[in-house]
């Protein structure tokens, strides 16, 4: 009885005290070194940069192959593809911005609602702050990605095409010029974002042979029936 007792005066004498993790310990980030690259942040420069590349290259690829299968000069189809480059990448640039930006207001809105929702937590909503904004989107830097990738896949089919005097030759130099410049564009985004590149360079080189095959065929379609060009 003597031992029970003695223990249950332990028992009462005992405190537990609780140990609290510090918030901003929770939230810290390891120091960026060589090894250590944030995908999250580069996909935002890397899927505006990849997909001009791969608009400028298709589209102008394409608007030259449906111009050549109803002219056979070649300064139709320089013009066409130099007037499709220009405005392609205005557009991209456009689009980007406005689309990215939208993207950045919603985000920055959201950010402003949770250091409401959190205003007790003094300590760590600097730091809070600190990581999101890091993470916000850039509208000026993926409009400026768009139009100058644009611009590098667009000039492709251009170059291709500017030397070459013979119009089926010139029309078989554009479509693959275009096929390896897919695969090219595919590759590095696939490499860089480390994802499949089989898988990448597969999906872009069809969406490009599509949208060649089907420019040129309806073009060349409209062109039988007798419009004059």
């Amino acid at each position: 009885m003597a031992s029970l007792g003695a223990r249950d005066q332990t028992l009462a004498n005992h405190v537990e005290i609780p140990v609290y993790i510090n918030s901003t310990e929770q939230k810290q980030r390891p120091e960026p070194d060589g090894n250590h690259v944030e995908y999250s942040q580069r996909a935002q420069w890397l899927r505006a940069a990849v997909l001009g590349a791969n608009d400028g290259l298709v589209s102008v690829a394409s608007l030259m192959m449906g111009v050549g299968s109803v002219r056979k000069d070649v300064k139709a189809m320089l013009l066409a593809g130099f007037a499709g480059l220009v405005a392609g990448a205005c557009s991209m640039a456009i689009g980007e911005f406005v689309s990215v930006y939208t993207q950045y207001d919603i985000e920055k809105s959201q950010m402003k609602r949770q250091t409401k929702a959190g205003s007790g937590r003094e300590s760590t909503q600097e730091e809070d702050r600190r990581l999101e904004k890091e993470k916000l989107p850039n509208p000026a830097q993926a409009a400026v990605a768009s139009a100058l990738a644009f611009s590098v896949g667009a000039v492709t089919p251009l170059l291709a095409a500017a030397f070459i005097t013979e119009h089926k030759v010139r029309l078989v130099v554009v479509a693959v010029v275009a096929s390896l410049a897919l695969l090219l564009f595919g590759g590095i985004g696939a490499v860089v974002g480390r994802t499949p590149v089989a898988s990448s360079c597969a999906r872009v080189l069809v969406g490009g042979w599509l949208a060649m095959a089907i420019t040129f065929g309806l073009t060349k379609l409209i062109g039988s029936t007798g419009l004059e060009m």
